[in-house]
């Protein structure tokens, strides 16, 4: 005979709940020690490719595909000093590269390395007219191309950016996903952290050289601290009988995890001239001796932008596109993440298409 309460409670009700409950967390744990065998076995890049150029810690990977290149230009493809690049080939049917080495493109990716404690007085200008001008130069010179298309992600794209209005000449096409250009706003809580009246960047990088690893982390964690520290490990609990989701899971963790120290003068300069002072959208940023005017790009841009980015939003990306001298430029806002510009299902089944063949038709 069933027993309830005034209140309707039902104690068979609960027992029933209580012991399937049980029994199911019993399976979920008796999965966790496959997981440990599975994290092992993320691949850090899917698609083929091999080491064509190295200076310093820095590394430019060619991408080798199965047909003949059909597009003149060659791509080369930017991303942050913060993480590690193989987000953007992150596994099979989630690689943004996959789309364009598919579609004939002679496609590269530059691997920034991890700085050492002799690196931390690298600066801007090292990475844009030093290093990204050498990468550029380099594949010019392998492919015979006068000029390359670029894609720049995150911080990537601004460095791209600033490179472009310094070299217009070397760039025949532009591509930004998730960049940071317009600080003016308050949005971005990366932005509120930076604000001078609270955070002394030359106190913080004399102090620790270049900006830890783990610092950057926590940052990006706290961005999102429900999401990150309650409801995705509960979200995994819950699915992690799943094999898909725990698969694209443990790729995402591995990358999320994978981060590296950025040099200090960098962080230093982007902290107290983007965000504290907004040179760039000024035209007014100093890059070694020159100063960035974004009047001075010319050439195509495509601007994407994630609408639910709690890292770069749209609002600081936006505003490029009034500040170039461009003619052909277009914006295309994705509803997604920051991460998920580049990795989502969806992302990977409307977005990169457009953005390939967009791509395609200017690089004849």
């Amino acid at each position: 005979m069933e027993t309830k309460t005034e209140q309707g409670f039902n104690l068979a009700d609960w027992q029933r709940s209580f012991m399937t409950e049980s029994f199911s967390n019993l399976r979920r744990m008796s999965a966790l020690p496959l997981l440990y065998d599975k994290a092992q076995k993320v691949r850090k890049g899917v698609t083929p490719s091999e080491v064509v150029y190295e200076e310093d810690k820095l590394k430019v990977y060619h991408y080798i595909g199965k047909g003949e290149v059909k597009h003149k230009t060659p791509l080369i493809v930017v991303f942050a000093l913060v993480n590690r690049p193989y987000i953007v080939d992150l596994k099979e049917g989630r690689s943004v590269v996959a789309n364009f080495v598919e579609d004939g493109f002679d496609t590269y990716l530059i691997d920034w390395g991890k700085p050492s404690d002799a690196d931390r007085f690298l600066t801007t200008d090292d990475y844009v007219n030093g290093y990204l001008q050498n990468c550029v130069d380099h594949v010019c010179e392998r492919t015979g191309s006068k000029q390359v298309n670029i894609m720049g992600y995150c911080m990537g794209g601004t460095l791209s950016t600033m490179y472009t209005a310094l070299h217009q000449d070397s760039v025949k096409n532009l591509i930004l996903m998730a960049t940071g250009i317009d600080f003016s706003t308050r949005e971005g809580l990366i932005n509120l952290w930076a604000d001078s009246e609270y955070f002394d960047v030359d106190a913080f990088v004399d102090s620790v050289g270049n900006v830890p690893a783990e610092f950057l982390q926590t940052a990006f964690l706290m961005l999102n601290p429900v999401g990150n520290f309650l409801e995705k490990p509960i979200n995994f609990w819950e699915n992690i009988e799943n094999d898909k989701f725990v698969d694209d899971f443990l790729y995402m963790e591995t990358w999320l995890n994978d981060n590296i120290s950025v040099p200090g003068e960098v962080y230093r300069e982007f902290a107290k001239y983007l965000f504290q002072q907004n040179l760039l959208a000024k035209n007014k940023f100093p890059v070694g001796k020159h100063i960035v005017n974004l009047g001075d790009i010319k050439c195509p841009v495509l601007n994407l932008m994630a609408s639910k980015d709690n890292l770069v939003p749209c609002s600081q990306s936006a505003p490029l596109n009034d500040l170039i001298s461009s003619k052909d430029k277009e914006i295309i806002e994705f509803k997604t993440g920051h991460i998920g510009l580049a990795v989502s299902g969806r992302a990977q089944k409307e977005l990169w298409p457009k953005v390939v063949e967009w791509l395609g038709k200017r690089s004849k």
